[in-house]
């Protein structure tokens, strides 16, 4: 008779190995190569990457990860490491980490839980709010990982979670401390990683679930309507994304008296370049210098006892 074995892939997106050139050019060549993050077709895509992003961008990536980087290493990495050992120690099963661009890769987590006898494979995709190009990369990448096997185990693929109970509780109490410590400010600002606007007309419903969680938030913290809004960074390329932008929203909020703000992105579950460089320090810039007096980021959940509470409720409910 078959011995059910439950193990965890917990998976993240990646991140370079080290703040260098080559490093974060070979991360952004396999980011930027996948179909689901850039779905310009191959024969007009390559040459740009290659020959016009890669060399450019590289460089100066390198740099803005060097002024984030921890003397543990990359922030995602360090703390997608530390939300693993947390959630293996509080779960009787294997548990790895995997990510879908970089190392350690998703083939090489999932052969490791394998090879520790796993016959359920659950599957915890670290973004809270489900979208095409990071859920459904995960997918990808573990099919792929399938094909060449004889056997494939059980597998339990949490789409997304955002407005689990335990989430919002989580966010809920890292809004509190942050009220709490620097005062409730003029606007809490929760600013998503964007998507194409494309990708959401046709189908991807990213947009309405960012919205779910900011209302489960707001309703939990009892906040008033015009205290609480929801914005989306991080565009790429030319193309309409998601909108409001959160730059842009950042360097005009002075001007409608909003003089003190608090950012938070719910869409990270683990500090990272977007966070710490991108909300922490460029958009703290375009706040402050717009004629804004006080901005505080608050950080990701990381490893914070209520984020692992939170993974150990959902890999319990699909053991």
């Amino acid at each position: 008779m078959r011995q059910e074995k439950p193990g965890v892939l917990l998976v993240n997106l990646g991140t370079p190995d080290a703040p260098t050139t080559p490093a974060v050019k070979r991360y952004l060549k396999q980011f930027l190569g996948d179909p689901r993050v850039v779905d310009t077709p191959r024969w007009l895509w390559w040459p740009i990457l290659n020959f016009a992003i890669l060399p450019f961008r590289s460089p100066r990536v390198s740099k803005l990860y060097a002024s984030v980087w921890m003397e543990e290493g990359s922030p995602l990495m360090v703390f997608s490491k530390r939300q693993r050992e947390a959630l293996a120690q509080r779960l009787d099963m294997p548990v790895e980490l995997g990510m879908s661009y970089g190392q350690p890769s998703l083939d090489s987590a999932l052969h490791r839980l394998l090879e520790q006898g796993v016959t359920k494979l659950i599957v915890l995709p670290l973004y809270p709010q489900f979208s095409c190009s990071t859920v459904a990369a995960v997918w990808d990448g573990l099919a792929a990982s399938f094909k060449p096997l004889r056997s494939l185990p059980d597998v339990a693929f949490i789409r997304d979670y955002a407005e689990h109970p335990a989430y919002i509780a989580a966010l809920k109490a890292s809004v509190e401390r942050s009220f709490a410590l620097h005062g409730e400010p003029d606007l809490l600002v929760l600013s998503y990683h964007g998507i194409p606007q494309r990708f959401a007309d046709e189908g991807d419903d990213y947009p309405q679930r960012c919205k779910d969680t900011t209302d489960a938030l707001a309703s939990a913290l009892g906040i008033a309507p015009h205290k609480i809004m929801m914005t989306f960074q991080s565009r790429f390329g030319r193309e309409p994304w998601l909108t409001p932008y959160t730059d842009e929203t950042m360097q005009g909020l002075p001007a409608k008296g909003i003089k003190h703000v608090q950012v938070m992105s719910p869409g990270f579950a683990a500090d990272c370049l977007e966070t710490l460089e991108e909300i922490s320090e460029q958009n703290c810039e375009f706040f402050l210098h717009a004629g804004g007096e006080k901005f505080e980021y608050i950080p990701a959940l990381n490893a914070d006892d209520e984020h692992i509470e939170m993974m150990v409720q959902l890999v319990n409910a699909r053991r």
